[in-house]
């Protein structure tokens, strides 16, 4: 795909249908995901394409309101070693903008696998990932008002941030596990422990 039939691209769908032309797709039907970690193509450049903290994404400025083309643009979206985020399709790596994680986990279920808790999260962009050995819950303390921002691995190097709904059901799972001698607030899923915070900074925060 040519940078400037690219970069000529006016709109959302048109965009769209360049790259599911490009990554080989009809009709978007594909089985599973597109295999981008396994696509080295060349970098053409920065599009005006931002994913917001809210999970909104914006093309030229624009909320992208279909949600098919969300959806599309989500499965080529590759971040690599550099820390950048790209789309990526078998002929072109396309720079984009994210304000805080691509995805937001919006819904998340708890259920029990032999005796021990599973939590399944759904993304915006209609992801199932169940926390645990492959896909990893962590915490972040952020800011000067101390928020608290969970994330959940998805695929690659991508996350999903837990909404702030989400995250109060999260939490209120936690439970007091000694880790390496120290107490820490923390939570369960898939056989794994992931630590929250030291209670001890848990209960300075709750003070």
């Amino acid at each position: 795909m040519a940078d400037a039939e690219i970069h000529g691209t006016g709109d959302a769908a048109g965009l769209a249908a360049l790259i599911t032309r490009a990554a080989g797709q009809t009709n978007g039907q594909t089985k599973g995901l597109p295999p981008v970690e396994r696509w080295n193509p060349p970098f053409c450049g920065d599009i005006d394409m931002e994913i917001r903290a809210d999970g909104t994404w914006f093309y030229m400025g624009t909320p992208i309101g279909r949600q098919p083309l969300v959806r599309l643009f989500s499965t080529v979206l590759r971040k690599d070693e550099d820390g950048n985020t790209y789309l990526v399709t078998p002929v072109e790596k396309l720079g984009i903008r994210i304000v805080d994680a691509p995805f937001v986990a919006v819904e998340m279920s708890v259920t029990e696998r032999d005796g021990a808790p599973v939590l399944t999260f759904r993304t915006n962009v209609g992801d199932v990932v169940q926390a645990g050995p492959d896909h990893a819950l962590r915490f972040v303390v952020h800011g000067e008002n101390r928020e608290l921002k969970p994330y959940l691995h998805v695929r690659g190097r991508l996350e999903a941030l837990v909404s702030r709904a989400v995250m109060y059901d999260l939490v209120a799972l936690g439970e007091t596990i000694e880790i390496d001698g120290t107490g820490m607030f923390a939570v369960r899923s898939g056989g794994v422990t992931f630590a929250i915070m030291p209670t001890q900074e848990l209960e300075a925060l709750s003070a």
